[in-house]
This record gives structure tokens, sequence and C-alpha cells, in this order.
């Protein structure tokens, strides 16, 4: 039968102060009761005259609305900056801080890259060196097994 206090206690910790009776705090986990997006906010810098920021300028003029009204979570925050490179920079609510140089780059590889901010959650990603070793050629010394080894005598 469904118990509706041990659904409770999947979703809560029970702390117990100095008092003797016992309290219930939710703990908030993402995704649970509502999604909060990663990424708080994006920063686009361009210069007003480079050639390098001509995708840019591009993608500002056409595409930024359309973005932000279908992203109204994320702060934009647009910012010329004269005689220096495109910039795309995501700063999530880790703490941390993703930028990518948009230089030369069309306004569809903008859109891109900044889904690709937009989606990333800001931490570093870690599952690089996970993988088994998978080898080619046998071991020189064969697999090891407990019943290889002899019992150690004194």
């Amino acid at each position: 039968m469904y118990n509706v206090i041990d659904h409770l206690f999947l979703f809560c910790q029970i702390q117990k102060p100095m008092s003797r009776k016992k309290t219930i705090i939710s703990l908030a986990k993402n995704g649970v009761g509502a999604f909060v997006f990663p990424c708080r906010k994006l920063e686009f810098t361009y210069c007003e005259r480079s050639g390098s920021s001509r995708g840019m300028i591009e993608y500002l003029t056409t595409r930024l609305i359309p973005f932000a009204k279908k992203n109204p979570q994320i702060e934009i925050v647009v910012t010329p900056r004269p005689s220096k490179h495109p910039f795309v920079r995501g700063l999530y609510l880790n703490g941390r801080e993703k930028g990518i140089s948009v230089r030369n780059k069309t306004s569809g590889e903008i859109m891109e890259t900044v889904n690709l901010i937009r989606d990333n959650t800001g931490f570093k990603n870690n599952k690089r060196f996970k993988k088994p070793v998978i080898s080619t050629t046998p071991s020189v010394r064969g697999i090891w097994s407990p019943f290889n080894t002899q019992p150690h005598k004194i």
C-alpha cells in the first residue's frame, strides 16, 4: 500500500534541532519541483568597425531578439568593445563562466556557439579519462588469479 509519509521521506530530510521536536526540511533538487536553468547570463561583445565582427553584428540584428524571447530566464548583455574581436561569454549559477571567441564566424556558427554555451551546465568535463583500457595484445605476466599464488610460508 502506498504510504504518503514514506514518499515524503524520499524528498525531505529530518533535522534534529536542540529541542526534542523533529522538523522536516525540504531539500531543493533541480528538476523535482521546477527546473532552474544553469546558464544565468550571456554577454556579447563586438567591434562596430572590425571586419571580424561582421557575423556577430548580423547575429545581433537578426537572431538575438528571437533567441531572447525563447529564453526569458537568461539575462542578455550586449557591449561594443572598440578594436577587440567578438566574444560570447556565459555565466552560470555555480559561479563559473565559459567564453568562446567568435572571430570571423558567420551568423549561423555564432548561433550554434550560443546554443552550446546556453546548454552547458558550467561544470568541467571530468569524464575524459574514465574509459577502460582495452589491449590488443595479451599480458606478458598472464591474468592474475588467487589460485595462481602459493600460500606464504615462514
